[in-house]
């Protein structure tokens, strides 16, 4: 064989070995790893919200789905990754949307409370005032 063959096929080897590695990195890698990412934040956010203990179904379900998420990843399904992870964000958002209405609920219920006890004490002010 021939100096010329030989870089031909060197050549010819080099772009089958490109193209073979280009074929491998899946166009869906990319989102799948950035819907997993977000995902763990919602999950973050979620916790920090109060979740855990205002949320907790659905905290874990959130959860659940994030590690599931990761585990397809790693096993290069990347289409159920994604799906997994999108879930995973809803879910961690309905546990932070339950949890902050959970607070507020309670917030406002110590509100009315306190309400109530001040009208008590006007009206027992007031009929003081009137005997």
């Amino acid at each position: 064989m021939d100096t010329k063959s030989k870089n031909l096929l060197m050549r010819v080897g080099a772009a089958a070995v490109v193209l073979s590695l280009a074929a491998c990195a899946s166009p869906e890698k990319t989102p799948a790893t950035a819907a997993v990412a977000v995902s763990h934040n919602a999950v973050e956010n979620a916790v920090s919200a109060g979740a855990p203990e205002l949320a907790p179904t659905e905290i874990s379900a959130a959860r659940d789905k994030m590690m599931r998420a990761n585990q397809a990843l790693a096993a290069k399904d990347y289409k159920t990754a994604r799906e997994l992870a999108i879930q995973a964000q809803a879910d961690a958002k309905l546990a932070q949307s339950k949890a902050n209405s959970a607070k507020a609920t309670a917030a406002a219920d110590a509100l009315n409370e306190d309400l109530r006890v001040l009208r008590q004490e006007v009206d027992r002010a007031n009929s003081d005032q009137q005997q």
